[in-house]
């Protein structure tokens, strides 16, 4: 089974891109909606978040804004919080994977908004890089509720560059002129992957975790 892992920066189009995949039938874990289902009523984490962050969960529940309040700007907090979830998600994610060999399927995706900076490693087999312009990003971003320049730039500071991410991809998806050739380019990343995923997986390996970039559109 390969394994596909599909980043991008902030405001890039990433979640729409993993819809685009499963409809190429690759199913994808997304590692942000596994965090909300964390967070929500009844989810693993909210009493280990309540008692590092006393006062952020309302009716049994996480609420995001008091949280994200918490630990904006804050690196110690943040840290304290990555620690309580980053474990959970891998968890669900190792079932996610375990479900997708017991089914045999030769392709799967990994939705990691943070995979480049915290580094691949074995964990998948090619990544998939969601870009687009950065005029496109900021008007994307800075259309979302509660979201300003400030916010955004430390986004930004936070993640790794747009160009050091695509210089990394083996798979660049482009949104910034719509996503019909983002469909087309998932679609031909798919058909490589099913084809000549295991050659991949060797470069890869050999590489030690460094992308290794298609030529001319080959494997």
């Amino acid at each position: 089974m390969i394994i596909l892992g599909l980043t991008g920066s902030i405001g890039m189009g990433k979640s729409t891109a993993a819809g685009q995949l499963r409809r190429l039938g690759v199913p994808v874990h997304d590692a942000d909606a596994a965090v909300h289902r964390l967070l929500a009523k009844r989810g693993a984490a909210v009493e280990a978040v309540e008692r590092a962050f006393p006062g952020v969960v309302v009716r049994g529940a996480v609420d995001r804004g008091r949280l994200g309040t918490r630990v904006f700007g804050d690196t110690a907090a943040l840290a304290r919080l990555e620690a309580i979830l980053h474990p959970l998600v891998r968890r669900q994610e190792r079932q996610f994977l375990e479900r997708a060999r017991r089914r045999r399927l030769r392709v799967v995706g990994l939705d990691i908004p943070l995979l480049l900076e915290t580094g691949p490693g074995r964990r998948v087999d090619a990544v998939a890089v969601v870009t687009c312009p950065d005029f496109l990003q900021a008007q994307r971003v800075l259309a979302r509720p509660g979201m300003t320049p400030g916010k955004l730039a430390a986004i930004r500071q936070r993640q790794m560059p747009d160009r050091e991410k695509r210089r990394r991809a083996d798979f660049i998806v482009p949104t910034g002129s719509g996503f019909r050739l983002a469909l087309r380019k998932l679609r031909t990343a798919v058909i490589l992957l099913r084809q000549q995923g295991a050659s991949l997986r060797r470069r890869r390996r050999r590489a030690r975790g460094i992308a290794v970039k298609p030529a001319n559109g080959k494997k």
